[in-house]
């Protein structure tokens, strides 16, 4: 295990490894043994900025073992290309997929890096075909990609949304299925979900999820846990996060700890009612 020195302004993640996976996890490393609940994700799983992440929260109000298999800037491609770490949420009680934004994995019209999901590493040729004319010269990470799409290639950006779309629901539906366990799906951002009914937008995060996506995914899922937070629990938290000041535009993207409490308190009483009858029945 690699340990991080803090600074003033920095938080010690104590990454670790599970499963032989070649990115590194939140820590402290856990054993794993016995009854507990698995928790995948993004940044915000993870607990960037954040002392003290919502899986954590959990495992204080619940008494259960949490184990934070959040992956920073990461999609679904880390967790569907590592069995190790499916095996490690099929032995677990219940595992709790936070809904993340669909570009960062590999579709038809680009790859990105099996282990750093948001590194954008080539165009196909479909790409360049329909986007023709788009230099991805320099193209570094998802996030630049569409940063450029929607500046030079804005009425063709529709086509690219739609295979993500698609590609997001089958692979979610692949995990899940994979999981074989019982499976929470979290959705925590800013807004509701987007639907045709109630109006709205995919553009803000988690980037191009709708209502009807997550509709699809939980044909397979067991549980939909929903968090909508407000911009003023958001801006009352942020001074509680810790970060450096060339991470300050990153951090302003983040949740909060506010947030994080109302997740942990959101999911805590929906894995307790899962857990605790499976172990009476043991």
């Amino acid at each position: 295990m690699n340990v991080q020195t803090p600074t003033q302004h920095q938080l010690d993640y104590q990454p670790c490894r599970y499963g032989g996976a070649k990115f590194a996890f939140r820590g402290p490393a856990k054993r794993l043994k016995g009854d507990y609940v698995v928790f995948l994700g993004g940044t915000e799983t993870f607990g960037t900025f954040i002392r003290t992440p919502f899986p954590e929260l959990v495992e204080q109000q619940t008494g259960f073992a949490c184990l934070n298999l959040g992956c920073r800037k990461g999609g679904l491609d880390s967790y569907l290309s590592t069995p190790s770490l499916i095996d490690i949420c099929s032995m677990a009680k219940v595992t709790v997929i936070e809904a993340t934004g669909a570009p960062n994995m590999t579709n038809r019209f680009y790859s990105v890096d099996p282990r750093h999901n948001n590194r954008f590493l080539r165009a196909s040729r479909l790409m360049k075909s329909v986007f023709f004319g788009v230099d991805f010269t320099g193209v570094e990470t998802t996030d630049d990609l569409l940063g450029l799409l929607a500046r030079e290639a804005g009425d063709r950006l529709p086509l690219l949304s739609r295979e993500l779309q698609t590609a997001w629901v089958a692979r979610m539906r692949s995990l899940v299925r994979q999981i074989g366990g019982p499976v929470v799906l979290l959705w925590a951002a800013d807004h509701t979900p987007f639907s045709a009914n109630d109006g709205g937008t995919t553009c803000r995060a988690p980037l191009f999820i709708d209502r009807a996506m997550l509709n699809a995914v939980m044909e397979d899922a067991d549980h939909l846990v929903e968090v909508v937070v407000s911009p003023k629990d958001i801006m009352s938290g942020f001074d509680q996060m810790k970060f450096s000041e060339k991470d300050s535009q990153s951090a302003a993207e983040m949740l909060g700890p506010v947030a994080h409490d109302r997740i942990a308190s959101a999911l805590a009483p929906v894995l307790d009612g899962i857990v605790r009858p499976m172990a009476v029945d043991a």
